[in-house]
């Protein structure tokens, strides 16, 4: 178990970066958003098109990265959404079972699924190049290869919650998204 839980924690360290990393991302897109908007609107006041479509289509694609990749940091830190009426009122070791259940028959199957159907999308993607068909527009297959990432990481973390909850069932001190230490006399 000392192994899966190291295993976990390097899980842990990859997503907290990727994490990190996506969240300047959101600054810079807000500044393209605002430099979209103030070339738009300053175009048409003097009548000079400054803006275009390279720069609304960057923001796109750091939304999708912003969006993609902060999933898995996003289950890493157990902020994601959910129904909790039950869970809420469930104890640590009555929680750890549904998310063990819910990762083992849910988000590993989806993610694994997603990743067999993007797969060939995003091979032919790359074999042709595939660009934008807007004018100015940015290249497609970097933002499509994303998408494998994403849900690698995604994949990856969905390991590393089953490992912290098994652990936790069994008995063995585990660190979960609040950072504290879990007692294992649940």
């Amino acid at each position: 178990m000392d192994f899966l839980l190291s295993f976990s924690r390097l899980i842990d360290a990859l997503n907290e970066a990727v994490g990190r990393l996506v969240s300047w991302l959101t600054l810079l897109m807000v500044v393209i958003g605002v430099y979209n908007a103030v070339t738009r609107k300053l175009s048409q006041t003097i009548g000079v098109d400054l803006s275009s479509n390279t720069y609304i289509e960057l923001q796109w694609y750091m939304f999708a990265l912003v969006f993609m990749w902060g999933a898995a940091y996003t289950l890493k830190h157990n902020a994601h959404v959910r129904v909790d009426i039950i869970y809420s009122r469930l104890s640590e070791r009555g929680k750890a079972w549904v998310d063990v259940f819910g990762t083992v028959l849910f988000l590993l199957p989806f993610t694994a699924v997603v990743l067999w159907t993007a797969f060939p999308i995003v091979f032919e993607s790359w074999k042709i190049h595939e660009m934008s068909p807007d004018p100015g527009g940015l290249p497609r297959y970097p933002i499509k290869a994303a998408l494998i990432v994403a849900f690698v990481l995604l994949f990856l973390q969905g390991l590393s919650e089953l490992i912290k909850r098994i652990a936790l069932l069994t008995g063995h001190q585990v660190a979960l998204a609040s950072g504290s230490e879990e007692e294992p006399s649940l």
